[in-house]
């Protein structure tokens, strides 16, 4: 099988094709024969500083596809399902950028008939992060269903990313008010299309006016791709309770904020990553995933505010290359 493969971080270039054979699936695993694989930041950064773990592996945690082989033990899938997956990386040396995947049978997903895989491989992580950001708060709710969210403002930071394409779409599927900010006109017809209700211009002094305008209370959750440059903005338009989930450290390592106010208003900072979050909240999320995905709630393409960039196999550097310099959209690697 053609498989991309590194044996040492750096950048793109130690990324190479290179043909494998075809590996079996173990206990409790499925072996996927990949269609798309999804690329996220996370999957650059693992290989440009991160530690595989491996004499060899194969990058990308997301994909989509169909199950090729099942493992002992393996009673949830079969040959020929059609599935999305996520983490396919994480602790493996086959990640998605492969012919073949080999992945733990509870992190692939069913991928309903009609759904493409354009879609399934644009999931994983985006909508997971986007998920638990999204269920984060004191009151809750702890699941995304349609109506879970009602009487609630929800302002996503950076609508046009896929994150915050991902959260504004299960944002609205369960019934929230989104409001959404982004840095350019463009972006804003994006998030429009993605569904987001107000969508404000951070650049703009006014940019807080905006909001209050359309929550005159404060919002009630934020989510937040780049803490240390929108702190002072989520402090001016916090509502009490409030919880502020951060995902990403774009803009800076290092935040701060002052803490009165955010005392005053009882507000929530959640921080999360999805390699330490937990089975049972991995598998909650990717359950309302799946819901929101047979509703229809999570279609992608530029007409619906995530344009896609398709790469060939043999040039999964260049998606990379694609990711790393904040291309727009979702990049995703077309191997068959």
């Amino acid at each position: 099988m053609r498989a991309i493969v590194f044996s040492n971080t750096g950048d793109s270039s130690v990324l190479s094709l290179a043909e494998r054979d075809v590996p079996e699936p173990g206990d409790g695993q499925i072996r996927v024969r990949v269609m798309r694989s999804g690329v996220n930041p996370t999957d650059w950064k693992r290989r440009s500083a991160g530690d595989a773990g491996f004499a060899e592996a194969t990058p990308n945690m997301d994909g989509a596809g169909l199950v090729d082989a099942v493992g002992p033990g393996v009673l949830s899938h079969h040959v020929g399902d059609r599935v999305w997956v996520m983490l396919a990386a994480h602790g493996s040396p086959y990640g998605t950028a492969a012919d073949y995947a080999i992945v733990a049978a509870e992190h692939a997903f069913p991928l309903p008939d009609g759904v493409s895989y354009d879609v399934g491989a644009a999931l994983g992580v985006p909508a997971i992060t986007a998920h638990r950001a999204l269920t984060v708060a004191e009151a809750g709710p702890a699941r995304l269903g349609p109506g879970a969210l009602i009487g609630r403002t929800v302002l996503v930071a950076g609508g046009a990313g896929a994150v915050g394409h991902a959260a504004i779409q299960l944002a609205r599927w369960a019934g929230a008010t989104v409001v959404t900010t982004v840095s350019s006109a463009e972006k804003a017809a994006l998030a429009t299309a993605a569904g987001a209700h107000h969508v404000v211009n951070y650049r703009r002094d006014d940019a807080a006016e905006q909001i209050r305008a359309v929550a005159p209370e404060g919002v009630d959750l934020i989510v937040e791709v780049s803490p240390a440059a929108n702190a002072a903005l989520n402090q001016a338009v916090a509502a009490n309770h409030a919880s502020i989930a951060i995902y990403a450290n774009n803009g800076g390592d290092t935040v701060s904020f002052d803490i009165r106010p955010h005392m005053m208003l009882n507000a929530r900072v959640q921080f999360l990553i999805l390699y330490t979050l937990g089975e049972p909240l991995l598998q909650a999320a990717a359950e309302d995933v799946g819901v929101a995905l047979r509703d229809g709630a999570l279609p992608v393409g530029e007409e619906h505010g995530l344009p896609l960039h398709h790469f060939p196999l043999e040039r999964t550097a260049e998606a990379h290359d694609a990711v790393e310099r904040g291309v727009v959209g979702k990049v995703l690697i077309a191997v068959a």
